[in-house]
């Protein structure tokens, strides 16, 4: 009796054991490979045949494998920062990122090309940043850019200068590389390479950083002066202008003047004139000085 029990017992703990293996979940952005004693399930042509987002049957001897189909990031910052040298000997430190996310035409190659392919991509990214930052040279008639912080930085910079120039350029150039090459072995669309940061030397950022401080001083003591050369010429013509404006009144007052001069010349009353206006001017001085000799000789 206890015998056939315990059978019973087993016999439905191995079939809802069975039912819990049978079921399997793929969720939303996903995609699942089923494979069998190692083997992934393949259609008649050889191709893998992945299960859809949602719940699938599977025997339970079988394992799922689910690959993430959503945009993934590889960042090579921190800790994992590549560290180079460039053309001219300056070491370098980069931050970047990769933005991909599997193929699904290319499962295949993604999955069991590699046995750890995210590992493999940063890598060879690296080692490709490396080769195109020790190539990049710098060019006797650059191309215009709009003006900027990177952009503005010394001559004595370097390599560092022209990379920080070049730096969208050179994610284009890698990117296209990365499509092309790594992309189509490795099951990857790549999405977009971003170098976000590029940091020089403790030495020679420090040298810049005085450099730029030095170059933004000048500046403002350039424009200081200038401000105060603008506002003397400014002050200057003002002046010049009421000075000429004065001299003129002054100068059309004695024409008005001499106007009434002559007009009383040419009446003959021009002595009773200057003596009304010598005793006005006698009447209200307070001290009065007399050339005796003058006096005596008239």
């Amino acid at each position: 009796m206890f015998v056939i029990t315990g059978f019973v017992v087993g016999v439905v703990l191995a079939v809802l054991w069975g039912l819990r293996s049978s079921g399997v979940r793929v969720p939303e952005g996903h995609l699942g490979v089923i494979t069998r004693f190692g083997a992934a399930e393949r259609d008649a042509s050889g191709n893998l045949t992945p299960r859809a987002p949602g719940l699938h049957f599977k025997w339970p001897w079988e394992r799922v494998v689910l690959v993430s189909m959503m945009e993934q990031k590889i960042e090579l910052a921190g800790e994992g920062a590549i560290r180079t040298m460039a053309a001219d000997g300056t070491s370098l430190r980069l931050d970047a990122a990769l933005r991909y996310q599997p193929n699904k035409a290319m499962l295949d190659q993604f999955l069991f090309g590699l046995k750890r392919p995210v590992e493999h991509v940063s890598t060879l990214f690296t080692c490709l940043l490396r080769n195109e930052l020790a190539n990049v040279q710098s060019s006797p008639s650059p191309v215009a850019h709009s003006q900027s912080v990177a952009e503005a930085l010394p001559q004595e910079a370097g390599s560092y200068a022209l990379i920080r120039r070049e730096r969208g350029l050179l994610s284009t150039r890698i990117a296209d590389f990365c499509r092309a090459r790594i992309g189509s072995e490795h099951g990857i669309d790549f999405n977009a390479v971003d170098l976000t940061d590029i940091l020089p030397p403790d030495e020679l950022r420090d040298a810049l950083n005085a450099v730029m401080q030095a170059r933004s001083s000048a500046e403002a003591h350039h424009y200081r002066a200038e401000s105060e050369c603008r506002q003397q010429v400014l002050e200057a013509r003002q002046g010049v202008a009421i000075a000429t404006a004065r001299a003129q009144a002054s100068a059309q007052e004695l024409r008005t003047l001499a106007q009434a001069l002559a007009e009383l010349a040419k009446k003959q009353v021009l002595g009773d004139y200057v003596r009304r206006r010598k005793a006005e001017v006698l009447a209200e001085s307070r001290l009065l000085y007399v050339n005796e000799r003058s006096e005596g000789a008239r």
